[in-house]
């Protein structure tokens, strides 16, 4: 019987789950929201928020917690200076789950992970990128097309060519 073993194991060894976690932290401390599966992101919560409970205290020996468990510098420093200040205020709940449905390929749930008090709206880029992309492509298809027909233009009298032949 599993009583009271709370830990999330997520099919991994101790010292994986660690680094595993951490890194999630560090990318969520840089870019402000992280997109991964809903166990992952439910993992991750936890020490998120007591690192950023680490920030608000501020002190030295606080830092070097953070540092000892996400073994990132510039993250430590992101988090003491920008993150937790925003959070002074608030006294928990510093992360939020948004779920977002299953992903196409295994059918896991995804969801997004990202900080309550955000300073920044965090938009979707590639959304954008995607329509230059699509912009791109639909100008070299046409580019594409008009090349297409001077190619069938010059393959049509070889076809004649072949005719003739036989």
């Amino acid at each position: 019987m599993r009583h009271q073993k709370k830990t999330v194991k997520l099919g991994r060894t101790a010292e994986h789950r660690k680094a595993l976690l951490a890194n999630q932290v560090c990318s969520l401390i840089e870019h402000q929201r992280i997109k991964t599966t809903l166990a992952k992101a439910k993992a991750v919560r936890p020490l998120a928020e007591k690192m950023v409970t680490l920030g608000k205290n501020g002190s030295l020996h606080a830092r070097r917690t953070a540092l000892a468990v996400l073994r990132q510098k510039d993250a430590v420093k992101k988090l003491f200076e920008d993150i937790a200040p925003r959070s002074a205020t608030r006294s928990g709940g510093y992360t939020r789950i948004i779920k977002l449905g299953q992903r196409k390929s295994d059918a896991a749930a995804v969801a997004f992970l990202e900080w309550v008090d955000v300073a920044e709206v965090v938009e979707e880029t590639p959304t954008e990128k995607g329509k230059k992309r699509k912009s791109a492509k639909t100008e070299a298809a046409s580019e594409g097309d008009a090349k297409a027909e001077g190619k069938k233009k010059k393959t049509a009298p070889k076809e004649k060519s072949k005719d003739k032949k036989e």
